[in-house]
């Protein structure tokens, strides 16, 4: 009997010897085809020629043009870690794959500010292996070649809001007739909840799922310390700026991001 254990024991070692290595070799073969991708996609299109083309698009708008409310709440729901982080995020990464496996499939990528960045400039949304890997590859080219206030300002100029508006200013001036510096604290987070899907959340399609994202992105404001929930609510009810300022200093980020 104890033979009997010391075999089975012996045989389940070995099948997970094996199939760590053949976890490394997937590995790597998704590291080297990701790497070619991505060599090939900054071959097509250089970083500086993307970041021009960033600049030409249509309401362009500057980072210190912005509400630092509105760029709270887009760290808060996206990239809590943004400034931390050196282009990736393994807790995020584990926390995504942990429940992707409890679903069966993607319904959760993990991805950083600046991975979604990549993705956005370079490849497209189809959810492959070979693509995330290409991905992150672009993501450290990111941050070796920019800085984050850079990162963060290419992201919220080229994030897709829906309804044909790409970019911040356009989807300041599309859905509500303004500069996005005249945004309101709740305008500033229903914008910031858009991109997470837009073809859901564009406010003149789905104004109802609009409206549950934005009390998403203000529930993650609240966790994250940037509001507390009394203000919360009141940015809710009355939809526009009714006290001085959140409970996190506004310049807070971007000082740490300068």
């Amino acid at each position: 009997m104890r033979q009997m254990i010391h075999r089975l024991l012996r045989w389940m070692l070995a099948a997970a010897g094996l199939a760590l290595l053949a976890l490394l070799c997937l590995g790597l073969v998704l590291a080297c085809k990701g790497y070619c991708l991505y060599r090939q996609a900054l071959g097509s299109c250089s970083i500086a020629e993307k970041i021009e083309e960033v600049h030409r698009t249509p309401g362009f708008t500057p980072l210190e043009k912005l509400p630092a409310f509105y760029i709270q709440a887009v760290l808060a729901v996206e990239d809590q870690r943004f400034y931390s982080h050196p282009g990736f995020d393994l807790i995020a990464i584990a926390r995504a794959l942990w429940n992707d496996l409890l679903a069966g499939h993607f319904v959760q990528g993990g991805s950083t500010i600046t991975q979604q960045l990549a993705k956005n400039l370079w490849f497209t949304q189809e959810k492959r292996l070979v693509r995330k890997a290409a991905e992150l590859f672009m993501a450290l080219e990111l941050e070796n070649v920019c800085t984050k206030r850079e990162i963060l300002e290419l992201y919220v100029n080229s994030i897709y809001f829906g309804s044909g508006y790409t970019g911040i200013g356009q989807a300041a001036g599309g859905y509500y007739s303004r500069e996005p510096s005249g945004l309101n604290m709740a305008q500033c987070a229903m914008l910031a909840g858009i991109p997470n899907a837009p073809s859901a959340y564009a406010l003149d399609e789905n104004p109802g799922l609009a409206a549950q994202r934005q009390r998403q992105v203000l529930r993650q404001m609240v966790r994250r310390h940037y509001l507390t929930q009394q203000q919360a609510d009141a940015i809710l009810l009355g939809g526009k700026q009714c006290f001085s300022r959140p409970a996190a200093a506004p310049g807070r980020l971007l000082r740490q991001g300068a």
